[in-house]
C-alpha cells in the first residue's frame, strides 16, 4: 500500500471512528489523522496477521472496516488517556 493511500485511508478511518464513537472527542483534523493512521495500522495488523485476511487492496471493504475498527480502538484508548468521559454539560 502506498504511503499517500495509507494516509487517506487513515484520515477516512479516523473521521468515521469519530462519527461512530459516542460522546465528544477532542482534537482537530491533525489528531484525527494521526489517530486514524495509527488505527489503520492496528486494523491492518489485526486483519492481516492475527486473522489471516488478505488486505491487499487499499480501499477494499475489509481494509476500510478493519481500519475503522482499529481507529475506534485507538480513539477509545486516546479518550482514556486524555480523560474524556463523553459529552460534558
Amino acid at each position: 500500500m502506498s504511503f499517500i493511500a495509507f494516509l487517506i485511508l487513515g484520515l477516512i478511518a479516523g473521521a468515521l471512528a469519530k462519527l461512530i464513537m459516542p460522546g465528544k472527542q477532542g482534537g482537530g483534523i491533525i489528531v484525527t489523522m494521526i489517530l486514524g493512521v495509527i488505527g489503520a495500522f492496528l486494523g491492518g495488523f489485526i486483519g492481516g496477521s492475527i486473522l489471516g485476511i488478505n488486505m491487499g487492496s487499499t480501499f477494499s471493504l475489509p481494509s476500510i472496516l478493519f481500519a475503522v475498527l482499529g481507529a475506534l480502538i485507538v480513539l477509545f484508548i486516546y479518550g482514556l488517556i486524555t480523560g474524556r468521559k463523553g459529552s460534558r454539560v
